[in-house]
């Protein structure tokens, strides 16, 4: 892999030019049966799967233990904070660990449903509008990224507590529940929504015979206009036994805005393992109307990521997975020297909200940062 340091001076918003003509979203067409809020968009509250002892052990638990505590902190002055425990226990083991850091627990909710991991951004709700506005709950299916097996016990990756969180979340909340696990294998991390119309994708964590087999893109696009409400598409091949996800976008690439993809420079998008045919793809892209987009460049960190313990992971960490609440914005850091300049670049995007850096070296070594193990509720 290039390992070229970036030029932190380097760092600057590009735009290139075009004249391709989308159709705009409309709203009104039946082939349209829901839309999904940009995650910028007001939140009712943030869903949050808390680790526990019961699939990985204690230490693993311990180790995520800080992370959980900084975000629920970051998140209470901004929103309701939905956790998910796996037992009663575990839920008074929390409210202790939230009590000792000082946090509120007047904006806090708990649910008690057993969860294998934590990664609520891929297997847990995905809350979109009806064609009245009414707001209901996607459960699309969720299989363990294409029925993977643990790298350290060899063992298949266990899914099924994880998959039916959004029915049990539906039924709590007394919401309509539109049941996709027949119809799509989606995890939230594979696609990247700007609310208004546009999603892009790597191919290679959706249109993969681990997840649907024999499903053709077009196929595809037509599932994701019917309960997204995408009409534009930016397809990215992706690079499928690249990890556990098979490249989900959410690592490397995420709307800003409507106009805008926050992303890596080249040599960074290099060293993070894209492919150089997707890197073309990604910077040439338009918007629904035909407009390039503006790119804001964010450094992955100067050194390879280290966890709490010192341990080296041998590769460097992304900034790109952060999570957008009502008036903050989480980021992965890392002890890094680039932490505050990656912090001061997505400030810029996001004005009227505050930057919070979440430590998540421990996390990462599970190849998961923010945006991964939240799940925005937006508001009704």
């Amino acid at each position: 892999m290039n390992k070229l340091i970036i030029s932190l001076m380097a760092l600057t918003t590009i735009a290139f030019s075009s004249c391709e003509k989308n159709e705009e979203q409309n709203p009104t067409d039946p082939e349209i049966f829901y839309t999904m809020p940009d995650e910028s968009e007001p939140h009712e509250g943030t869903w949050l799967q808390w680790p526990h002892q019961y699939q990985y052990g204690t230490a693993y638990r311990n180790s995520l233990d800080p992370t959980w505590v900084a975000m629920t902190k970051a998140l209470v002055s901004s929103e309701k904070v939905h956790i998910i425990a796996y037992n009663e226990t575990e839920k008074g083991r929390i409210i202790s660990l939230l009590n000792t850091a000082g946090i509120p627990l007047d904006d806090i909710d708990f649910k008690i449903y057993k969860t294998d991991d934590v990664w609520v951004r891929d297997n847990g709700p995905i809350y979109v509008k009806d064609q009245k506005g009414n707001l209901v709950i996607e459960d699309w299916g969720f299989n363990g990224w294409g029925e993977k097996t643990d790298s350290e016990t060899g063992l298949p990756i266990t899914y099924s507590k994880c998959n039916i969180i959004p029915a049990k979340i539906a039924a709590d909340q007394k919401r309509t529940l539109v049941d996709l696990n027949s119809t799509m294998i989606n995890e939230g991390g594979s696609v990247e929504i700007d609310g208004q119309g546009t999603l892009i994708a790597c191919k290679s964590s959706i249109l993969n015979s681990n997840r649907n087999p024999g499903m053709t893109q077009a196929q595809a696009e037509s599932i994701f206009k019917k309960y997204l409400g995408a009409t534009h598409f930016i397809w990215l091949d992706g690079q499928a036994g690249l990890e556990l996800t098979d490249q989900h976008i959410d690592g490397f690439a995420r709307f800003g805005n409507s106009n805008t993809i926050v992303t890596m420079d080249e040599n960074s998008l290099l060293d993070f393992d894209v492919k150089q045919r997707d890197i073309n793809t990604l910077f040439t892209a338009k918007n629904k109307n035909g407009i390039p987009y503006t790119f804001v460049k964010v450094p992955l960190t100067k050194n390879n990521v280290k966890k709490t313990d010192g341990t080296d992971l041998g590769y460097r960490g992304s900034y790109i997975n952060y999570y957008i609440a009502n008036n903050k914005v989480l980021v992965p850091n890392y002890n890094d020297p680039n932490d505050s300049i990656a912090n001061q670049i997505i400030q810029s995007l996001y004005p009227t909200r505050t930057v919070v850096g979440i430590d998540v070296r421990n996390l990462y070594e599970n190849g998961g940062m923010v945006h991964c193990v939240t799940q925005q509720q937006p508001a009704s």
